[in-house]
């Protein structure tokens, strides 16, 4: 988590500018939620709204501010609002957050706009040492935030998800592509490849040090995994079927009655998948989304092929000009089909859409070294019993993405917007 570059005077504006703009985007998205919506938690992984708009504020009270000796809004929510920061103190239960009636919405966003004053103040104040110091926390504070804007998506979709009613979050767009091309396999030489982040510019801990990877020949299929190859999947007994399954994805299959993708109902015949918009009838040719990495390892074996390696996913990458795709900008907040007349030969959907699982356990790269102290608990800890995904989501701020961006959540998860990218051993 670092930004190379050393601020001077001249950009505590840009910088707080940005602050701004990432702030008041956190905002905007709850927009749209009755007050009845910001306490509800229907998992213990799917965060209510109100902690999400309550933690990314601690983090700049409690990374900025306090060490500042700005006094706290309130020495309670030091506790309430930490997330899993052993070094800070002790942290309100993760699976309990939705049992905080108190403190109300209103309070949370007073905590908010007070905090946001505060370092105002401050970061305008302080002398250009201090500032230079507390930079790339800030820029680091922001990432966060935007990883929550996503996060906040995805726990409304599957909070939304629980209720009878199935409400929506608000009107979505229609669907801008069209009929799915023909999939086709790249192949990618290998050898001796770089991978991790380099250069200027922020980047999280995990993805540093760049590092070399030497990889075999290999292919990669040229756009996501489609809603109707997948339906195709489950038609020949995909989840009947315990040779395609890792061991710990076949139990997870009975004990949880998996049948389908997550968000996948079926009526008088027809399948339908509840989304930010409310119950749609499932888009054939979008990339389908919600499964866990057993489902996509699953659908991998049963099309005689696998996951990418995310040194893989890189290199190919790698070969695609610019980040495009559908990001949390668009106001679409669903994957969507490859637009109309794409049928140009490379890699289509390489950002947007869906996070991307790989074959990669979520380790540390050669050379790795967390962050001293307590901003060391960001990534590291983590580094173990989960997958790494690649590219970004439909709900994912497009500035937040990067080629080397490592995200990484346990195999089982599915609340998530992920989906699949096939990949093979090159033929000889």
């Amino acid at each position: 988590m670092m930004e190379d570059r050393i601020p001077g005077m001249g950009e505590r504006g840009t910088l707080l500018d940005r602050y701004r703009t990432v702030r008041t985007t956190t905002e905007a998205l709850c927009a749209p939620l009755a007050n009845e919506d910001y306490g509800l938690q229907a998992m213990p992984d799917a965060s209510p709204p109100k902690w999400h708009l309550a933690h990314t504020t601690w983090f700049f009270e409690t990374f900025i501010l306090e060490p500042l000796g700005v006094p706290l809004f309130n020495p309670q929510y030091r506790y309430l609002f930490n997330s899993y920061y052993e070094s800070v103190g002790r942290f309100w239960p993760r699976s309990q957050r939705g049992l905080l009636s108190r403190p109300t919405v209103s309070e949370i966003y007073q905590y908010r706009a007070t905090t946001d004053e505060r370092l105002k103040e401050t970061l305008l104040s302080i002398n250009e040492k201090q500032f230079a110091d507390l930079y790339p926390v800030m820029v680091l504070g922001l990432n966060h935030e935007q990883q929550h804007q996503e996060l906040l998506m995805t726990d409304i979709l599957y909070n939304f998800s629980i209720n009878p009613l199935r409400p929506r979050y608000r009107a979505l767009p229609e669907a801008v592509g069209g009929q799915a091309p023909s999939s086709a396999w790249l192949s990618f030489p290998g050898g001796l490849v770089s991978i991790g982040f380099s250069g200027d510019g922020f980047c999280f801990d995990n993805e540093r040090p760049r590092h070399q990877v030497w990889l075999e020949p290999f292919e990669v299929l040229d756009r996501l995994v489609t809603n109707a190859e997948y339906w195709m999947f489950m038609e020949d007994g995909g989840y009947r079927r315990p040779e395609l399954w890792l061991s710990d994805g076949w139990r997870q299959v009975h004990e949880f009655g998996w049948q389908a993708p997550l968000y996948w109902y079926q009526e008088e015949g027809e399948w339908y998948h509840f989304t930010l918009g409310g119950p749609r009838p499932v888009d054939w040719d979008a990339p389908v989304a919600h499964v866990s990495y057993y489902e996509a390892d699953a659908y991998a074996r049963w099309s005689s092929a696998r996951l990418p390696r995310e040194a893989e996913w890189e290199a190919a990458a790698d070969t695609v000009s610019g980040i495009s795709g559908t990001f949390l900008e668009s106001g679409r907040l669903m994957p969507q089909p490859v637009e109309s007349g794409e049928d140009s030969v490379g890699l289509h959907q390489m950002y947007g859409e869906v996070w991307q699982w790989t074959e990669s356990a979520y380790a540390p790269y050669p050379g790795y070294r967390p962050l001293s102290g307590a901003l060391g608990e960001y990534n590291g800890k983590f580094m173990s019993s989960q997958q790494v995904l690649r590219g970004g989501s439909c709900v994912t701020p497009h500035e937040h993405i990067r080629p080397t961006y490592r995200n990484f959540f346990p195999p089982q998860a599915r609340w998530q917007f992920s989906g699949i990218r096939l990949a093979r051993d090159a033929h000889g």
